[in-house]
């Protein structure tokens, strides 16, 4: 019994060596990351580890989560990304964790440490950064190149093409009242709504979106108009908020009826007359296809201050 229990770890040792073995025969190309860094990547991977929310949802719009075999604890959309191993949290990252999934690429968001990134690359794992634009239209940038990563190219320019396509037909819609607008009589009863988006808020300080953000950009394409949008870091003052009292506050589901109680908030317009949106969490704060969705929503919304 004893003879074929050590036969058998023989065996797994051996596997394990030719899996290890197989990995690392695989024929690479050089491919230059959002960081500048150039990283070895594996023509064919198959086992991909995801070390950013954003990817990891982009995966799965590709339908190349197959290919997932880690992911962060705050990769929870779409909910079947739960059922993928869970490496850990990101700053803190766990690189054995990692490592424990044997992955033969690692695609990494705009959080991950830079220390962390040139560790793995002293290991030989191919680590490639994706990271998250100022600009809207980066989306599909970033979706094009994880699929092209991940094997998914022709599932990528698909996905961007139908992205584009809604996206097209709602600033039509908005382009073909431009005349109309213009007039004085549209302009007096017709103005762009003001938007604030809550990213921190309370005795730890203010934070929003300014104009040099993906964020920003969706608003105005919503119809919006960002009140922080002359702001270019993410702080802003609570007195600028209150005396600006903007139309529409946005702000995560989890953190709205904590906002709308709190003082001094609780006294803004948008929070007295319901004007308040909760947004789950990742559909506006991740630059990921579920953008266009809060697009359409948030101008769906903005235009019903219009009629």
């Amino acid at each position: 019994m004893k003879k074929i229990f050590i036969i058998s770890l023989i065996f797994l040792f051996l596997a394990s060596c030719k899996q290890h073995t197989a990995n690392q025969a695989q024929e690479t190309y050089e491919y230059t990351d959002d960081y500048g860094q150039t990283v070895a990547v594996p023509t064919h991977p198959r086992r991909v580890v995801s070390l950013s929310p954003a990817v990891t949802e982009i995966m799965f719009a590709l339908g190349a989560d197959s290919l997932l075999v880690g992911r962060t604890e705050f990769c929870l959309f779409p909910p079947e990304a739960r059922g993928i191993e869970n490496i850990g949290g990101i700053s803190n990252l766990n690189v054995e964790k990692v490592l424990s999934c044997r992955p033969d690429l690692i695609i990494s968001g705009s959080m991950v440490p830079r220390k962390i990134v040139e560790q793995f690359a002293t290991m030989g794992v191919p680590l490639v950064s994706v990271i998250e634009k100022q600009h809207f239209d980066a989306l599909y940038e970033n979706i094009a190149k994880i699929g092209g990563l991940v094997g998914h190219s022709q599932q990528a320019d698909s996905l961007n093409r139908v992205l584009r396509a809604r996206v097209d037909t709602l600033l039509n819609q908005q382009s073909s009242m431009s005349t109309l607008a213009e007039t004085p009589a549209y302009q007096t009863r017709h103005t762009k709504p003001t938007v604030y988006y809550v990213v921190g808020y309370g005795s730890g300080g203010n934070f929003t979106a300014g104009g040099n953000t993906f964020i920003n950009d969706i608003i105005e394409m919503a119809g919006g108009a960002n009140i922080a949008k002359e702001s270019k870091g993410w702080t802003f003052s609570v007195e600028a908020l209150m005396q600006s009292d903007p139309d529409f506050i946005l702000i995560r589901r989890e953190d709205s009826a904590s906002f709308c109680r709190a003082t001094p908030y609780s006294q803004l317009s948008a929070v007295r007359q319901g004007r308040t949106i909760a947004l789950e969490d990742g559909i506006l704060d991740l630059q990921v296809p579920r953008n266009v969705d809060v697009i359409l929503r948030l101008s769906k919304a903005f235009r019903s201050t219009a009629e």
